[in-house]
């Protein structure tokens, strides 16, 4: 076990939960750790491309995509999101308080040589394409992450 390493799988779509696991991804790289997302689920939502990128898919594949937020823009709260009030509120006191936005923290984590993995059965499951997600994202499945995990003397599940 190396006590430099450190693994996250974000299994939340959450606007707040994104925040916290991407301050946390971004302040261990910053203090030299090795850091591993692992996107599982509606954590995959937060790595969409913001704009409709055109693949094939069957009609439950579809209804799927259809339905969930598309990209880090779109999330909601966890809590009195209230159809999306929160999470404009919640980025209004951010921006006053001159907090990064989740798309700045995953520029920073990109750029900080955060490996971020999306896990590829669960992009099965719920129609999201590789094509989909935003560029730099590794594509594997749990032993992926679970070697990753072996390594690391933390492991965050947000």
């Amino acid at each position: 076990m190396r006590t430099d390493k450190k693994t996250l799988i974000v299994f939340s779509g959450d606007l707040d939960r994104a925040l916290a696991a991407f301050i946390i991804a971004n302040g261990a790289a910053a203090m030299g750790d090795e850091v591993t997302m692992f996107f599982t689920f509606w954590g995959l939502n937060i790595l969409r491309k913001a704009k409709k990128v055109k693949t094939q898919k069957d009609f439950l594949q579809r209804m799927f995509t259809w339905m969930m937020p598309r990209g880090p823009s779109r999330l909601g709260l966890s809590r009195m999101n209230f159809g999306g009030l929160g999470a404009m509120m919640m980025k209004k006191v951010m921006k006053q308080q001159h907090v990064m936005t989740l798309e700045e923290l995953i520029a920073s984590a990109q750029e900080q040589g955060v490996k971020m993995i999306a896990c590829t059965m669960s992009m099965d499951v719920m129609g999201i394409k590789k094509e989909e997600l935003l560029d730099g994202v590794d594509f594997a499945g749990v032993a992926s992450y679970l070697g990753e995990a072996d390594e690391a003397n933390v492991n965050l599940f947000v």
